[in-house]
C-alpha cells in the first residue's frame, strides 16, 4: 500500500489553533483537521506546508518548528504526517478553498473530533504548548 506524504501546520495564536472542517465527500470527512495537503514529488514538507497554507487558509508562513512526523494506517489508505508548529505567519486564516474555519483554544482540542491519526498531533501539542 502506498504511503501519502502530507504536511500538516498547526497554526498558533496565543492559546488558539486555527482548524478547518473537512468536507464529507473527502476520506474521514465531517472531521476537523490541521490545515496543509499532500507533498508534491521534488518538494520538501515545509515547502509544501507554506504552499498548502497559502492555497487553503490563505496565509504565508514566516515561521515553522518542526512538532513530529507519525504514520497511520487507516485501512484504505496510509499516510505519513509531517507536522510542524506556524507560529509565524501573514494574514488572517480563513477557509480559502470553502471550508470552514474557525479558531479553537489548545485546551479544547478534543481528538474525537479530528481523523485518528490527530491524536498524536493533539497530545504532541498540548504537551509542547499548554
Amino acid at each position: 500500500m502506498k504511503v501519502v506524504d502530507v504536511a500538516v501546520g498547526v497554526v498558533i495564536r496565543e492559546d488558539q489553533t486555527f482548524v478547518c472542517l473537512r468536507s464529507s465527500d473527502k476520506h474521514q470527512g465531517g472531521k476537523w483537521e490541521f490545515p496543509g495537503g499532500k507533498v508534491e514529488v521534488n518538494e520538501t514538507a515545509e515547502h509544501a506546508l507554506c504552499r498548502e497554507l497559502q492555497e487553503e487558509i490563505a496565509i504565508t508562513v514566516t515561521h515553522t518548528q518542526p512538532l513530529l512526523t507519525i504514520t497511520h494506517d487507516y485501512g484504505d489508505k496510509q499516510v505519513r504526517l509531517v507536522v510542524f508548529i506556524v507560529d509565524g505567519f501573514i494574514g488572517e486564516p480563513k477557509g480559502n478553498e470553502g471550508q470552514p474555519g474557525k479558531w479553537l483554544p489548545l485546551s479544547a482540542l478534543n481528538p474525537a473530533d479530528f481523523p485518528a491519526a490527530n491524536a498524536a498531533i493533539i497530545e504532541a501539542v498540548k504537551q509542547r504548548i499548554l
